[in-house]
């Protein structure tokens, strides 16, 4: 049973969040705050296994709070929720780097309480099953490259015959328990056949959804401005979020970081972050590729979809197409990792115990489609690396 610390300002929120919650197979609301102070005390006391945590609140807001929960419980999985607004994105994304886990948004333009409570059901029990879940032991192992012979201890070779990897600029992984067996499959299973390995890579595209504006930082703060290549990115958020993500990025990171528009040509060290609720595709325009957005079918419940942006990329690029999935909740990503494999390309997978929720990840892990299963601070030095090859060192600094 995963027990639940309801942390809001408002009586009727309080209220629904429970009434949500209090259908759902094995979890159980032990208790409620009326903001982050009186929450600090609860978390001792009760002890649950995840907190939500409203974000305006008197005497200690949401933000305060987490920072003030991160100096006790390093692990303790905190979701945030916010409002579907600008203001509230902002706020959103400084509760995540505050320590949050993840956050949901509150239910708007509905007609009745009982689509609110169905609403708030919807989006939160699926991120309480897999953040609470993963605080338990896991089954065994999570599976580590294997160095090749001769190679220097604590790296790892992406394939034979390419360069080791060595640790990026990213700061270490947050530290927390490793999750359950239940987020992910546990070891690889089936190798697709491949290419020859060691060509020069053109196109570097990332996935990821829970956890993953935390680690996205970490791997573009990795990354050089000039930076050869550009670099595609779903990230599962909602409209109004991922433009203010991307302006985070952009003032934090060396890289230059757009929310993707319709018809932006990508360029050598520019990040494209796909916007909410519209899928990342390209196209060619003579020797240009070139954005384009669509309001297609969801996939995998998501849009923008990990897979949908690397079906694209596998069409365009081919075996000149590198890319990594990282933190996520779900399977998003391991259809598309597989065309990229398939086309000739390589995939990078973030290890378990770096994870947030190894679900992404492990997907793709689990059907032996990752080149290479890395923590999360030696992601960019192997993005890094692999964009060295085939480039002398003075274009790829």
């Amino acid at each position: 049973m995963i027990s639940v610390l309801v942390v809001d300002d408002s009586v009727v929120v309080r209220r629904l969040i429970v009434d949500a919650l209090g259908e759902a197979p094995g979890i159980q609301v032990v208790g409620t705050a009326a903001n982050g102070l009186l929450a600090q005390t609860k978390i001792d006391q009760l002890k649950p296994d995840v907190v939500t945590m409203d974000i305006e609140m008197p005497e200690m807001d949401g933000i305060a709070a987490v920072r003030e929960l991160r100096k006790r419980h390093a692990a303790l999985p905190v979701i945030m929720f916010s409002t579907l607004s600008a203001a509230g994105a902002s706020a959103t994304l400084e509760a995540l780097s505050a320590g949050a886990t993840d956050y949901v948004t509150k239910p708007s333009n509905v007609g009745s309480v009982q689509e609110s409570i169905a609403a708030v059901r919807e989006q939160l029990v699926p991120k309480i099953q897999a953040l609470g879940g993963r605080r338990r032991p896991p089954a065994g192992p999570p599976p580590r490259p294997v160095p090749a012979a001769g190679a220097r201890p604590g790296t790892a070779p992406l394939r034979p015959g390419l360069p080791p990897t060595t640790p990026g600029r990213a700061g270490p992984a947050p530290a927390g328990p490793a999750p359950s067996a239940g987020t992910g499959p546990a070891r690889p299973t089936t190798t697709a056949p491949r290419r020859a390995p060691g060509g020069r890579v053109d196109i570097l595209a990332i996935g990821s959804s829970t956890g993953g504006p935390d680690a996205l930082t970490k791997v573009l703060l990795g990354l050089p401005a000039d930076l050869p290549v550009p670099i595609v990115i779903t990230q599962h958020m909602p409209p109004v979020f991922t433009k203010m993500f991307a302006e985070r990025l952009d003032r934090a990171t060396p890289l230059r970081v757009l929310e993707a528009g319709e018809g932006m040509e990508l360029t050598p060290g520019t990040a494209y972050i796909a916007p909410g609720d519209r899928h990342l595709v390209f196209q060619r325009k003579g020797t240009a590729t070139l954005t384009q957005l669509t309001s297609a079918p969801p996939e995998n419940s998501c849009r923008p979809a990990v897979d949908v942006m690397f079906r694209s990329v596998a069409a365009l690029y081919g075996a000149s197409a590198f890319a990594a999935v990282l933190t996520g909740m779900g399977q998003d990503g391991r259809g598309g990792a597989k065309v990229l494999r398939d086309s000739g390309a390589e995939v990078l997978a973030q290890d378990e115990a770096s994870s947030v929720v190894w679900g992404m990840p492990g997907a793709v892990v689990g059907a032996g489609l990752a080149d290479e299963v890395l923590p999360l601070d030696r992601i960019a030095g192997a993005l890094l690396n692999r964009v060295r090859v085939g480039r002398s060192p003075a274009v790829a600094r």
